[in-house]
């Protein structure tokens, strides 16, 4: 529970009408109570400024100066919920008060984090509270970059994701770590806490919400970006791909594009890339790359997908034996993006030059791709793509002539496995 220095918070924030009642102050310290206690007096102190009164050698009530019968102290258990819906009432309400509200938000989040480090309640949490900082995080950029540095609320956080379990706190906290990884050092400072089981972001995968989910993918993302321990926690663990994997078939463009960006970021071994072209993942994105209303940011992450599938021998297979993702590769070249062009020709690269597949060969030159090859020769394009594309053209014409054999090309620019 936190508490608020009630003159101080309106001096600072510029408000001279802050309604605190008085029976929430402690006599000692004027602040509102975080733990009040009672002592054989009646009167309730705050129990950490009571204990440094009693632990200073006094036997007196502070107000009253009467001489305790015992240094007993009864936690006031009603009085501490009355402040606790009085402070969550205050940091829940609308943006209407924004400034009152902003200053009041942090240092309830404040008490709330220092509370929380000193007392290791980090399994009984306010999901109240949770929620009121998540709120206080939406608010504003200025917001976030002052949770963030306010010390060891990253940790705490953290803390809290891994070591509770109910799962609305662990949901909350997901949401609070979506909003503030875009941050400067957030990542860092989550994976030095971070157990690298990533149990806590499973179990909010396995509840099947879709958008937790999206929200899973979109941390787990940045975090692997980031870190190589996290993208090898997730590329060796098979249930997560799995069960990641499962947002690529979503009707949700949203959770599609989230979970590729997710996908690529940890592609970065052949054992990774084998097991997504085991489940499915060329199939799964040559259909909706031959869909006419994807957004250019889905088309460039599904190309760039089947490129480096296309980079082992089982991805090359996969595409060689789905004659609707090569067709879909060859038509968007020149019609979406450089970027999903310059991906489309390293699929249709690997599958022409490298493996020489006749097949897709063929099928590049049924939908016009020589064409398309010299457009792209002469667009802006990179100096590795401009090699494969004069690659392409000379098979391309050789297959014309239908002399294949007597080609041979001599590149380097990709290795395979």
């Amino acid at each position: 529970m936190a508490r608020e220095k009630s003159s101080t918070a309106a001096a600072t924030a510029g408000l001279h009408h802050l309604s605190v009642p008085s029976f929430f102050k402690c006599p000692i310290s004027m602040d509102v109570m975080t733990s009040p206690v009672s002592l054989s007096t009646g009167v309730t102190y705050d129990r950490t400024s009571i204990q440094k009164w009693l632990d200073s050698g006094h036997n007196t009530c502070p107000a009253t100066m009467q001489v305790l019968q015992s240094t007993d102290v009864v936690p006031n258990l009603t009085l501490r919920r009355l402040i606790r819906v009085w402070s969550d009432s205050y940091l829940l309400r609308p943006e209407s008060n924004i400034s009152f509200n902003n200053h009041l938000a942090f240092e309830t989040i404040k008490k709330f984090i220092q509370t929380t480090q000193q007392q290791k309640q980090y399994i009984h949490v306010s999901v109240s509270m949770l929620s009121g900082i998540v709120s206080f995080a939406k608010i504003s950029g200025e917001n976030r970059e002052a949770l963030v540095k306010l010390d060891g609320f990253v940790k705490s956080m953290v803390v809290i994701f891994e070591n509770n379990d109910q799962i609305e706190v662990v949901k909350l906290v997901l949401q609070i770590f979506d909003l503030i990884l875009t941050e400067k050092g957030v990542a860092q400072q989550m994976v030095q806490f971070l157990d690298v089981s990533l149990n806590s972001f499973k179990v909010v995968l396995k509840k099947n919400v879709l958008d937790d989910r999206i929200t899973v993918a979109r941390v787990l993302e940045t975090l692997a970006a980031c870190n190589i321990e996290i993208r090898r926690a997730i590329a060796d663990d098979s249930f997560l791909l799995k069960d990641l994997y499962s947002l690529v078939n979503s009707d949700n463009c949203e959770a599609v594009e989230t979970v590729l960006a997710l996908l690529i970021t940890v592609s970065t071994t052949r054992q990774v890339k084998k097991e997504l072209v085991r489940l499915g993942i060329v199939r799964a994105v040559g259909k909706m790359l031959a869909g006419p209303e994807n957004k250019v940011p889905l088309v460039e992450k599904c190309m760039k997908m089947l490129e480096m599938a296309s980079t082992c021998t089982e991805g090359r297979t996969a595409l060689s034996e789905d004659d609707n993702v090569v067709c879909s590769v060859v038509q968007r070249l020149m019609k979406v993006s450089t970027t999903a062009t310059e991906h489309g020709i390293g699929v249709i690269w690997s599958l022409c030059c490298m493996s020489r597949d006749k097949n897709a060969q063929e099928i590049a030159m049924r939908n016009n791709g020589l064409t398309k090859v010299l457009l792209v020769m002469q667009s802006n394009c990179s100096g590795t793509v401009r090699q494969m594309c004069g690659e392409l053209v000379k098979v391309f014409r050789v297959n014309s002539k239908s002399c294949l054999a007597s080609y041979e090309t001599r590149t380097t620019h990709i290795m395979p496995y």
